[in-house]
């Protein structure tokens, strides 16, 4: 892989981790405001339960691959704590 591949992937994960931080907390702001026992509700407990599930697991292999979760721009995002 040359360097500006190199480049492109980090990017591409950083922007990836990026733009999931973002509508993960976008779904928990959402979720919040529907109300309890609704369709709206579920639909949106399910799409943040993913989202909770997805960044718990990139964060988790960027840990096993001993990549700083700064380099993904998932550094400052604790899904028990932010996305529960």
């Amino acid at each position: 892989m040359t360097e500006p591949d190199n480049l492109r992937h980090k990017y591409y994960l950083r922007d990836l981790g990026n733009l999931l931080k973002e509508r993960a907390l976008e779904a928990k702001q959402i979720s919040e405001k529907e109300e309890r026992g609704t369709e709206g509700y579920h639909l949106e407990s399910g799409r943040l339960m993913a989202y909770y599930e997805v960044i718990s697991l990139m964060q988790q292999q960027a840990h096993g691959f001993q990549i700083p979760l700064e380099e993904l721009d998932l550094h400052d995002i604790e899904p028990d704590r932010d996305l529960v």
